[in-house]
């Protein structure tokens, strides 16, 4: 695909030799994402500074910092390491500005990565995907304003708030509905500099794609939801926050294909399984 915002950067883990623990971060200007520009990945130093679990791993042959890797040697792992995973409750258009700012938490350790499987329990209900513009952020903030709430952005990266409908229910917390392992997807990569403003936002559903919509139909926008977080919370680098959903989705079950993709950074693809 071409982007209007070229730079992309990932956490990506070697092929051969593979080691289970081990990763560094790349990135990438090429403006057509799947030229052969496009897929030939510069090792660059973490983005994160001051970020011990974004610090990535030490250099080894091959993977020092500006070596040129090929996209075929490597997998795309989640783009970050976050400490906190914040969404947006009925951030789903214009009607939720009728409601107060609320945002939910999702465990950190529900974030796995592009082709991970995103797993289902026995009993777990009605489960959907969501599609959302997810911001990374790339410095330490607290008590952000509308006007300067962008400069504690890294960029975007595409999210799947993965949702057990009725544990919603249940849960009014929506721990269990939103933070089980693997219910949210994460990647493939980071787009700095993108205006996130009017991206397109979909899903495809097993190959069929769902209405889409755009970030532009969100009713609290990306600024204003970073200053009601920080507002009573600190952000660190690396930390994910899910901005809203305002397309269509369907239930899955195991055996599906889920693809989240946005305008501008790409699809983020998944299957989905019964859990061990």
């Amino acid at each position: 695909m071409t982007a209007t915002s070229a730079r992309r950067i990932a956490r990506v883990r070697p092929l051969s030799p593979a080691a289970a623990d081990e990763y560094f971060f790349v990135a990438n200007d090429a403006a057509d994402f799947g030229s052969a520009a496009g897929r030939a990945w510069t090792v660059t130093p973490s983005p994160f500074p001051g970020s011990a679990a974004n610090a990535g791993s030490l250099p080894r042959s091959g993977w020092g910092a500006g070596a040129t890797v090929e996209e075929a040697s490597f997998t795309f792992l989640a783009p970050c390491v976050p400490a906190n995973v914040l969404g947006m409750a009925h951030n789903t258009g214009a009607a939720g500005r009728g409601l107060p700012p609320q945002a939910f938490h999702k465990a950190s350790t529900s974030v796995v990565g592009p082709g991970d499987a995103v797993e289902l329990r026995p009993g777990v209900g009605r489960v959907e995907p969501e599609a959302e513009l997810t911001l990374v952020i790339g410095s330490r903030a607290r008590g952000l304003t509308p006007g300067n709430a962008m400069g504690a952005v890294l960029g975007y990266t595409i999210g799947n708030d993965v949702s057990a409908r009725n544990l919603q229910e249940s849960d009014e917390l929506w721990i269990s509905a939103k933070s089980q392992d693997t219910f949210t997807p994460v990647g493939p990569w980071i787009v700095t500099d993108l205006n996130g403003d009017d991206l397109a936002i979909g899903i495809k559903h097993n190959g069929r794609e769902l209405q889409a919509a755009s970030s532009a139909d969100l009713g609290w926008k990306v600024e204003e939801i970073l200053t009601y977080l920080t507002s009573f919370m600190t952000l660190h680098p690396g930390d994910l926050v899910l901005t809203g959903f305002p397309a269509e989705c369907a239930p899955i079950v195991p055996g599906d294909t889920v693809t989240c993709h946005i305008a501008g950074i790409g699809e983020l693809t998944n299957p989905v399984v019964s859990a061990a």
